[in-house]
Formats: structure tokens, C-alpha cells, sequence
């Protein structure tokens, strides 16, 4: 998957002139944590800046929450976006994958990346964004189970699920590497009526199995 089927595309934008306590209402209003600033050149917005909640906050003075109504007063809060705006920005493009852009905002430790395509905005993505789309990698479909086995003996476990997929006529809905610390996994989730029967037949294909969960039918409770 990649970026561009997951970012947010309608933009909610500012531009460098706009006073600080005018980019705090917006913020307010429109309940956002951060506001990237551009340059509109014709119907292309140039990404310069980006401004957050933090960068409002430290604008104001301790004793004034430059989010409430009250603090809607340019004087306590002198100057512009541009004067506050984070200029040294991490981005992604639309062709990313969302794994590297997810990577990315772990390793800097933010919250989202502009996506920009020859330096012009066209949306961002949220840590939200990545949620999603991890969650549309273990649908929540009724019946079948998921499996996780240990890859540390360097087994072939994808020749293994595909065979008896094909045999017992199941649907492989993922299948995803990863490591849990050092250790190498492969997480499986499958469907199909004949589920129970390859459970019953891995215990012994000699594949080492970390973990089984059986996902509930309607009238069935799940079972570990």
C-alpha cells in the first residue's frame, strides 16, 4: 500500500502573513494539531513551513491558553506564522510506501508528514491514516483464525500455507513477516470451511506455531 490511498488529499492550510493568534483560532475551531503553511502560486500551494499546537503554545505566554476565546487578542501574542513555523520539514511523497512514511514519523517522533509531489502540497498523512490502513490488514471478518509462527529456523512456512490453502480450499486474507524484537514472525489469517481441519493437521506438520486465535462465527464465543 501507499501513501496517496490513505493520506487526508482536502488540506486545511495557512499562509505565512496569517497572525499567530489567528492560526491559534483556527486551530481551535477546526480542532487540528498542526496547520502546514504555503506559498499559493496560481492553484499550486507551495509547502513552506509547518505550524503546530506546540509552536502556538510556546508563542503565549504560560498563563494564557491561546486556544480559548479570550485569548483572541494579537497583542499578547505579537508576530506571524512565518515568525514560528517550522522551516526544516520531513515529508513523504504519494508513492511512498505507508510503511516508510509510518517508519519515519516512529524514528522523528511526530504525528504527520506532509505528502508532497515537486514541492507542492497535495495532502498529509496522520498517525490515524496508519492505523487504518494497519487495520485493513487483519479485516474483521466472522469465522477462520489467525496464526503466528516462528521463522527463526529460516523455514519455507509460504510454500506450506499456500499448499494447504489449495487443500483444504481456504482463503489466505494476510499473510505478513515481521520481527518481535529479534525474533522473526509470519502472522496468517485465514478463513474457510475447512479452518478446524488445518488447525488440527499443523500441530503436527512440525512448523513451530507461537500463537492460535479462532475468530467467532455469530453463535460461537472465540476460543485462544
Amino acid at each position: 500500500m501507499i501513501v496517496s490511498m490513505w493520506m487526508t488529499r482536502n488540506v486545511l492550510t495557512i499562509e505565512p502573513h496569517m497572525t499567530i493568534t489567528e492560526v491559534a483560532a483556527l486551530m481551535a475551531s477546526k480542532r487540528v494539531r498542526r496547520l502546514p503553511v504555503v506559498e499559493i502560486q496560481g492553484d499550486q500551494h507551495r509547502l513552506i513551513g509547518i505550524v503546530s499546537a506546540k509552536d502556538i503554545l510556546h508563542a503565549f505566554p504560560s498563563d494564557v491558553n491561546p486556544f480559548a476565546v479570550a485569548a483572541a487578542d494579537s497583542r499578547v501574542a505579537p508576530g506571524t506564522a512565518a515568525d514560528i513555523m517550522s522551516r526544516y520539514l520531513h515529508t513523504t511523497t504519494p508513492d511512498s510506501p505507508i510503511e516508510q512514511a509510518a517508519a519515519l514519523m516512529t524514528e522523528k517522533k511526530i504525528g504527520a508528514l506532509p505528502v508532497v509531489r515537486d514541492g507542492k502540497l497535495i495532502g498529509m498523512i496522520t498517525e490515524s491514516d496508519v492505523f487504518r490502513a494497519f487495520v485493513s490488514f487483519f479485516p474483521a471478518l466472522e469465522g477462520g483464525a489467525r496464526i503466528t509462527f516462528d521463522l527463526s529456523d529460516d523455514e519455507d512456512i509460504f510454500t506450506f500455507i499456500s499448499h494447504e490453502a489449495q487443500r483444504r480450499k481456504l482463503r489466505v486474507l494476510t499473510l505478513i513477516t515481521s520481527h518481535q524484537d529479534t525474533l522473526p514472525v509470519c502472522v496468517v489469517r485465514i478463513t474457510g470451511a475447512g479452518t478446524e481441519r488445518f488447525l488440527e493437521d499443523l500441530w503436527t506438520s512440525g512448523h513451530r506455531v507461537l500463537n492460535v486465535i479462532r475468530f467467532s462465527t455469530p453463535d460461537q464465543p472465540p476460543r485462544d
